[in-house]
């Protein structure tokens, strides 16, 4: 059995994003290990089972290109959530940009946002989890 560990998102200054994942978007830090004088080892979770991410400093021009659009501006990942309203409400007062109201869809309630950098997430809380 194949089970996806980790993406890698990639940002301009470690510190900036770990404040701004585990602060704002409440992402628990896992691990942050120095690798080098300016690389790190610096992985973030939703929570402490699933997928992580890896933060990964820019180190080049084209790397700092992506950096919000490694999906071509698409939504790129999803954020699942057993209470929607509590999140949306806690993301809207620490200022996380929405791109549009809250929608029902099939699926569960669902709406677009963008974290620090510009990459496009849904916040999904799935139909079983709804009250």
């Amino acid at each position: 059995m194949n089970t996806l560990g980790m993406i890698a998102i990639v940002i301009d200054e470690y510190d900036l994003a770990i404040s701004h994942y585990v602060n704002d978007l409440g992402f628990t830090l896992i691990e942050d290990t120095a690798l080098t004088a300016d690389k790190r080892w610096v992985v973030i979770a939703p929570s402490s089972s699933g997928a992580r991410i890896l933060l990964a400093k820019a180190s080049n021009e084209d790397q700092r290109a992506a950096i919000g659009n490694s999906t071509g501006g698409r939504v790129g990942f999803f954020l699942y959530t057993t209470n929607f309203l509590e999140t949306y409400s806690s993301y809207k007062s620490k200022g996380i940009e929405f791109i549009e109201e809250p929608r029902s869809e099939a699926y569960g309630q669902v709406v677009v946002f963008k974290d620090a950098y510009g990459n496009k997430w849904d916040l999904i809380e799935q139909k079983q989890f709804r009250k």
